[in-house]
């Protein structure tokens, strides 16, 4: 029986990738390496920062130190949302609304930086739809690995054929797949190739299509 969601957070809850793209492009242009769209697309929606900057690394042969990197490429991110700003993704309230009226569980499973997730949840007035949030910080292994939603069921309760995991990327969509829990994929800057396609219960094209799933039968 269906009790609790997982939701990932960047790509999922808020328009974040696009501002990630820029930081990327951003950091790699100091080194002359140019990151176009479809090279951001195609490796690191989903990812950790610091699995990014391990593929930096390893993919163009550069060298630099990782911590003075992070600090660098969050100065870009600030910069980025505080003169664009970051809204939330079209069907998020009315999801949220749903799921807290039918007493859903919720929490959060992201990548994320706690108090980077932390400002953007209190500046939309969010978090408290929320019981619980997971950090990468919080487990060994970042996505694609499982450990992040096995953390989250943990926080919940919930054994994992009692949730659903909520995701946009590749990374999530492995992720929930290797942890044994169901994942609906709702798509962001990439369409999941064919091997990963296969492996979500759903894939919608907005929020609003998991609440009117819900409202109808469920999502299986």
């Amino acid at each position: 029986m269906l009790k609790g969601f997982i939701f990932d957070f960047d790509g999922l809850m808020i328009d974040s990738e696009v501002i990630s793209f820029k930081c990327y492009k951003d950091f790699l242009g100091q080194y002359n390496i140019e990151l176009d769209e479809d090279g951001y697309i195609e490796e690191f929606p989903g990812k950790e920062t610091r699995l990014a900057l391990k593929i930096f690394k390893e993919k163009f042969g550069i060298e630099f130190d990782t911590d003075e990197a992070l600090a660098q490429i969050r100065e870009y991110e600030k910069f980025y949302m505080e003169r664009d700003g970051v809204e939330l993704k079209e069907g998020l309230i009315e999801l949220l609304d749903y799921l807290k009226a039918n007493n859903y569980k919720m929490v959060i499973a992201t990548s994320s930086i706690k108090d980077r997730a932390l400002k953007i949840l209190d500046n939309h007035k969010i978090a408290h739809y929320f019981d619980d949030m997971t950090f990468g910080s919080e487990v060994e292994r970042g996505k694609p690995f499982p450990d992040i939603f096995l953390k989250a069921c943990e926080k919940l309760g919930l054994q994992t054929d009692e949730v659903v995991v909520l995701e946009d990327s590749e990374a999530g969509i492995q992720a929930a797949y290797d942890a044994n829990i169901p994942v609906v994929c709702i798509p962001d800057m990439k369409f999941p190739d064919e091997g990963y396609a296969e492996k979500p219960i759903a894939i919608f094209d907005s929020l609003k299509v998991v609440t009117r799933a819900m409202k109808h039968g469920g999502l299986y």
